[in-house]
């Protein structure tokens, strides 16, 4: 019950729209683009998005680009310290005279770094008491904190942060939440605002439109989900786009012999270009198709037999070289007109010409009512049973 005079006051501190532009004439600030600087100025948001993180009274929160201190007055008497990393010089140094002013009560709670969230380290983060103090004592598990750069204990004993809670500069999101869960391994959880997109990408689940680098990285790190949407209104300026809530809880990494540098590198590799087959699309990395080829099928991905038959079917002349073949496949294309369903039968006597050994077999050519992209050049297996693209070439 002790906590509960504390709360009221600062809960009716929180910024408003008058207060956020007030502060932000006082200050000379004007929002720029480069930073992705838009300014939340709806409590309610601030409460919602703190309701939502899950708080509890021993964390430590690490929250990027505070602002004006819209989310760090909401969130100051929800956790045991709030660490806010700032790279705007004006916004680091008046983020701690507005906690004061609006709830002096809290203003221990907070702590300010002036730096680049893209390039922060866990040293940079503790506090500079444990950095001080030359061993733990005896007998505490976890190892001694030694300030020349021994084991760091996580949590909250020696001032890394366990959640991040955070309004991320939109343009830069993607990179700042890869690099701190990958930095901070104290980080446990977080709530972090986004652009709608974004969301979708970070929280995407295998075989989605939207499952990308961003949805397997993440994915290493922790289990994300997107956590509700945030309305256009409640920002200064208004953005241009929608913007969402992403939640992660950070789980155990893959066991894997290689580094996650190595793993990671795969991933650009296999998204880099997404019209590609993973064959393709992997040749570049592991120096040959061949070779990728191989990784994939180690990994227990191998190409299917059709698809290798048709790869291989591909680089005979017989195949899809000869003037037949090449006739053929013309005849057909030309027959009937594209986007029109011609009718065909299945027997003998309906057929222009039965197959000979020079051209591809009647099972293998694509039904004359398939329309195929302008331009495309047509696979001499392809409509074989199971086969819907060739890995080899682009069509």
């Amino acid at each position: 019950m002790d906590g509960m005079p504390d709360a009221q006051p600062v809960a009716a501190a929180l910024l408003g729209p008058a207060d956020i532009r007030a502060l932000a004439a006082e200050l000379g600030i004007r929002p720029t683009k480069k930073l992705g600087q838009n300014f939340v100025h709806d409590a309610n948001t601030m409460r919602r998005i703190v309701a939502t993180a899950g708080l509890s009274a021993d964390d430590v929160v690490l929250e990027v680009g505070p602002g004006l201190g819209s989310l760090t007055l909401a969130l100051l008497p929800a956790c045991r310290r709030v660490v806010a990393v700032e790279i705007d010089p004006v916004l680091a140094e008046a983020l701690p005279v507005t906690v004061a002013r609006r709830a002096p009560a809290l203003a221990d709670r907070l702590r300010v770094i002036r730096a680049d969230a893209l390039t922060i380290t866990a040293t940079d983060l503790q506090e500079p008491a444990t950095l001080r103090e030359p061993t733990a004592p005896e007998g505490l598990p976890g190892g001694s904190i030694h300030p020349s750069g021994g084991s760091l204990r996580p949590g909250p004993e020696n001032g890394l942060p366990t959640a991040l809670v955070a309004n991320l500069p939109y343009n830069v999101s993607v990179p700042v939440v890869l690099h701190l869960l990958a930095g901070l391994p104290s980080l446990a959880h977080g709530l972090v605002m986004v652009q709608a997109e974004v969301a979708d990408r970070l929280a995407a689940e295998p075989g989605s439109r939207t499952y990308g680098v961003p949805s397997v990285k993440g994915a290493w790190f922790a289990t994300m989900r997107r956590a509700g949407t945030v309305s256009r209104a409640v920002f200064w300026p208004v953005p241009n786009v929608d913007s969402a809530l992403v939640s992660f809880k950070r789980h155990a990494a893959p066991a894997a012999d290689v580094s996650r540098r190595e793993v990671f590198a795969v991933i650009d590799a296999a998204f880099a270009q997404r019209r590609k087959t993973l064959r393709a699309a992997l040749a570049g990395w592991a120096g040959s198709a061949e070779r990728a080829s191989r990784s994939t099928t180690r990994c227990g991905r191998p190409m299917a037999p059709n698809r290798a038959r048709c790869s291989r079917a591909l680089r005979r002349p017989s195949c899809s070289s000869t003037p037949r073949a090449s006739a053929r496949a013309g005849s057909t294309s030309a027959s009937a007109p594209r986007g029109r369903r011609t009718s065909t039968s299945r027997s003998p006597s309906r057929s222009a010409d039965p197959p000979s050994a020079a051209s591809p077999s009647a099972a293998h050519r694509a039904p004359p009512h398939r329309s195929r992209a302008r331009g495309a050049r047509r696979c001499p297996l392809r409509g074989a049973k199971g086969t819907t693209t060739c890995p080899s070439r682009s069509f």
